[in-house]
Order: C-alpha cells, then sequence, then structure tokens
C-alpha cells in the first residue's frame, strides 16, 4: 500500500518493479528487495508492506536460514529477503479502506465501522452512540 514518505519508518518497504499482468499494471510487482522500517530518506519506495501474504511452504525453510534481527526476533522480511536468492516474489498494491487494528485508534475506528455495518447490531449500537452523554 502507498503511505506518505515520512510514515514509511511504521513499515516494511519494498523496492518493486511494476508489471503487467492481465492489465493490472501498477498494481502488480516483481520485489527485488524489502527493507524493515527504513528510515524515509533511505526507503527504496513508499510502497508499504501492510501484513497481507500469501505464503507457499518453502517460507519455512527460508525462516529456519535467517538470524535474528531487529529486536532479537526472527523477522518475516528477513525471511522473504532470504526466499528471493531463489525465486521471485510478488506484490500486489491494495487499494480501499485499510484499519490498522496494532494503532489503538485504528482498532477503535474499525470495531465502530463494522458494528456500525452490521444487519444485528447497526441499529442498536447507531442509537448507543446517539445516547452517550459526552
Amino acid at each position: 500500500m502507498e503511505v506518505p514518505k515520512e510514515a514509511i519508518s511504521s513499515y516494511g518497504c519494498i523496492d518493486a518493479e511494476p508489471i503487467a499482468h492481465n492489465g493490472t499494471k501498477d498494481r502488480v510487482f516483481r520485489i527485488r528487495n524489502l527493507v524493515e522500517k527504513p528510515k524515509p530518506n533511505e526507503a527504496p519506495s513508499n510502497l508499504a508492506i501492510i501484513g497481507r501474504y500469501i505464503l507457499t511452504p518453502d517460507v519455512f525453510e527460508s525462516i529456519q536460514g535467517v538470524e535474528p534481527g531487529a529486536g532479537g526476533e526472527i523477522q518475516l522480511t528477513d525471511s522473504l529477503r532470504h526466499l528471493l536468492r531463489s525465486r521471485p516474489i510478488y506484490a500486489y498494491k491494495f487499494e480501499g479502506r485499510r484499519y490498522d487494528a496494532g494503532d489503538k485508534l485504528g482498532f477503535l475506528k474499525a470495531t465502530v465501522e463494522f458494528a456500525l455495518q452490521r444487519h444485528d447490531l447497526g441499529a442498536q449500537f447507531r442509537e448507543y452512540l446517539r445516547d452517550l452523554k459526552l
């Protein structure tokens, strides 16, 4: 997903080239490199990794082949970079509304918006919100 350059240090980031695939040019990318939480001036792009993956079983072998990185943890980004040595990896640029459930405010926004859309809860929840005396 594209994010403002000043926000890229909150995400993993990709260095990639767009490829044409069934009319989706500019949405499908072949990844050249992945960088975990780069400084804005060192980021190869503003394309953030937002944590949605379709992984093949070979990722487990790759995870075993990397050393712990940031914070002494094994990073999936490092494992994916390791996989790039043996095969291509692709990215699909997300378009739409995204909720950052790892952020407290983002989690609350997602909860409220999805609750309001529910057929079984929406009307009652909307009434509850209107009746709040804040």
